[in-house]
């Protein structure tokens, strides 16, 4: 029996080598031992730490049927007791990033046992469990995993070790919006003098309190005449035709889509949602409810509006990466710019 703390380790199933978007839907499974990057880690930790096994989990199954994913491996999570948990890491992709950290949360909350992740800044996941679980900070690709798993293992080493983590910025660790008390050389008059002077001369100084930084957009002119405008009908809430014939992702979109609508006064049973974050059954029933393409084609026969645009775009907004979503704003808003279309109704969930 060895003496070495017990790890066990998650990946999805492009990581844990078992197919990419066609095994997306496998169920939680568990293998003994190192699989993917948990030879890796397994590597880093051999010193105190042993991975004694790995779970698997399709993205599209976990995010598109949480509940029962996260009770089965839970259930294997039990079976086997770890002394820590180790999840990812899961860069930028953001239903592998969501499924970490929905289950790392959970292991802390339910089992009481520590879990570390690692994500890229800007994935999604990170605010489900950042006030639970130490996030590693990490590259927004795999090309970053060797340096990932040397960070998540040196974290895992502390917290098995008990000792304290430092700061975020030390540790490489996504901060986790808590504030402790220290012992430090100058009282904070003085602090906040040197950082003034410190500015006032163009030198560089560090804030201790750092505020969120959120992007601008710039407010469009109000359009004159609505009795001659096009407007055009834009959705987050994954309205597709049935089917899903561009194979939408259903959370943490990577592409949109766009439907011709120019010959329908509704949207009828030929439409329905795949969006993985909210209850589906209102807007399949009635998918005008998230387009409302019946209440427009009726103001652009009465001639409250000039005309609705031929097409709507869609996609799915939960999890969606930061980086993906200003990209297809920029795409869809360079075509409906260069169709003419003076003004968007964009619904949400």
């Amino acid at each position: 029996m060895s003496d070495k703390f017990k790890v066990l380790y998650y990946v999805n199933q492009f990581f844990g080598q078992v197919g990419g978007e066609d095994k997306a839907d496998m169920k939680p499974v568990f293998k003994e031992g190192v699989v993917g990057p948990s030879l890796g880690f397994n590597e880093n930790i051999k010193d105190i730490g042993e991975v004694v096994g790995t779970i698997i989990c399709g993205d599209n199954y976990f995010n598109e049927h949480k509940e029962d994913a996260l009770e089965d491996i839970l259930n294997i999570i039990k079976k086997v007791s770890p002394d820590i948990f180790i999840a990812g890491p899961a860069f930028n992709a953001g239903r592998y990033g969501m499924a970490c950290g929905e289950i790392s949360k959970t292991v802390v909350k339910n089992l009481n046992i520590p879990a570390i992740t690692g994500m890229y800044i800007e994935n999604p996941g990170i605010e489900s469990c950042k006030d639970k679980v130490i996030i590693a900070s990490t590259k927004d690709s795999a090309a970053g995993m060797r340096k990932a798993i040397s960070s998540m293992a040196n974290l895992a080493k502390k917290i098995l070790k008990k000792e304290e983590l430092d700061f975020p910025e030390v540790d490489e660790y996504i901060p986790q919006g808590k504030r402790k008390t220290i012992i430090v050389e100058k009282r904070g008059s003085e602090r906040a003098i040197d950082m003034l002077l410190n500015r006032l001369n163009n030198k560089d100084f560090k804030t201790e309190l750092p505020m969120p930084v959120f992007d601008t957009v710039e407010i469009a002119k109000a359009i004159k005449d609505l009795s001659k405008a096009t407007i055009a009908l834009v959705t987050t809430g994954g309205i597709v035709p049935r089917g899903n014939p561009d194979k939408i992702q259903s959370a943490s979109a990577r592409k949109w889509g766009k439907y011709d609508v120019s010959d329908l006064k509704k949207l009828g049973e030929g439409y329905y949602t795949i969006h993985g974050g909210y209850d589906p059954v209102y807007a399949n029933a009635n998918p005008n409810r998230v387009i409302p393409l019946d209440i427009l084609k009726k103001y652009e026969d009465k001639g409250i509006i000039g005309k609705v645009y031929d097409y709507f775009y869609t996609t799915t907004g939960t999890g969606t990466s930061v980086g993906n979503a200003l990209k297809f704003g920029k795409e869809i808003g360079k075509e409906l710019k260069e169709a003419g279309v003076d003004g968007v109704i964009l619904t949400s969930t």
